[in-house]
């Protein structure tokens, strides 16, 4: 298989809620008018976008170019490191029009080992395919991690060419391999969640939809019966990368649109989240998508999985959500 090293430069922020009103134009440029992002002194655009919201805060992953719509504000929090997006090709083909991997097919390939190597990673599943997201600086370890088993591609200009070694090779040390635990708190919303796509063409006749999601709607909540864990969540990702489009939402969110807009599985599947974490995460521990992944992959459950810029959230077919909490839960426990 191949790994592909994207171009793109990226930004890990978060916009707090109460602020969401300074960032309203930039953001809507970015989803809506990417092209438009483009400045007199340069010819490019933003190119990779994606906004999720939590209950918590909104969550935006931009490439530099993008970057510059936001405006500093009090509201808006920056990860300190530049991350860059790898993924997973398998047979060839562009990243983002090749079927989605999961997380859980490449745990043991890809998360694993960086987490062996105490490398952090951010991971965004979307309808097309999955990102990895490491530190720039990270790189050269990364690649020297991962060489044995992918042959590795950086993109350039949109094609993909041979990546160089970066030079790591004298005292890399195999690290000793360890039990991961999963050692964080979890909890499972009320709600059912679809991942789906539309055809980018047709995105203007929902613009007026998504930006009412996106931004101005407080969301459907619908009576649950009374649960352990959370009732309903309010949840909703948006991504725009190299011209495809995926949404996360609930099913609730999901029945605003026309019928026959968004594409669904035959199945129609639906999905149920965990969520992972009690306090924010932040983003030095590692190991924490390989605590989930690994376990998922052991009980050969498939899963999406993306992390914000203060929780984790895998999403599981919801047939199986019992048993994923069940297996997430034997496998707690008191350190790594």
């Amino acid at each position: 298989m191949e790994l592909h090293i994207l171009e793109h430069s990226l930004k890990v922020a978060s916009i707090a809620k109460e602020g969401i009103q300074f960032f309203t134009h930039g953001l809507i440029k970015l989803a809506f008018l990417p092209s438009k992002t483009r400045t007199l002194s340069c010819s490019c655009w933003c190119k990779f976008f994606t906004l999720t919201e939590t209950p918590e805060d909104y969550t935006i992953i931009v490439d530099e170019e993008g970057f510059k719509e936001l405006p500093v504000s009090e509201f808006l929090s920056v990860a300190e490191a530049t991350w860059l997006a790898l993924n997973v090709v398998s047979g060839g083909g562009s990243s983002s029009s090749s079927q989605p991997i999961g997380v859980t097919k490449i745990a043991k390939s890809v998360i694993a080992p960086l987490a062996d190597h105490n490398i952090s990673v951010f991971m965004l599943s979307t309808y097309q395919t999955d990102f990895i997201l490491v530190r720039e600086r990270d790189l050269p370890l990364v690649m020297h991690t991962l060489s044995s088993e992918f042959t590795l591609l950086r993109v350039v200009n949109g094609e993909a060419v041979a990546a160089n070694s970066l030079g790591v090779t004298n005292g890399f040390v195999k690290p000793k391999l360890v039990q991961r635990p999963v050692i964080h708190p979890l909890s499972s919303p009320s709600n059912m969640f679809c991942v789906t796509s539309l055809d980018p063409d047709t995105l203007p006749s929902v613009t007026t939809i998504l930006m009412d999601v996106m931004f101005y709607s407080s969301g459907v909540k619908e009576s649950a019966a009374p649960s352990d864990d959370l009732e309903y969540i309010r949840f909703f990702s948006f991504s725009l990368i190299e011209g495809y489009v995926s949404l996360v939402m609930d099913e609730e969110t999901q029945k605003r649109f026309p019928l026959n807009m968004l594409f669904t599985s035959a199945s129609g599947e639906l999905w149920k989240m965990v969520r992972i974490g009690g306090q924010p995460l932040g983003f030095d521990e590692c190991g924490i998508v390989a605590q989930i992944s690994e376990s998922l992959a052991a009980a050969d459950i498939p899963a999406y999985y993306i992390s914000t810029f203060k929780f984790d959230h895998a999403l599981v077919p919801e047939e199986n959500i019992q048993s994923v909490i069940g297996a997430l839960r034997t496998n707690k426990g008191g350190g790594q």
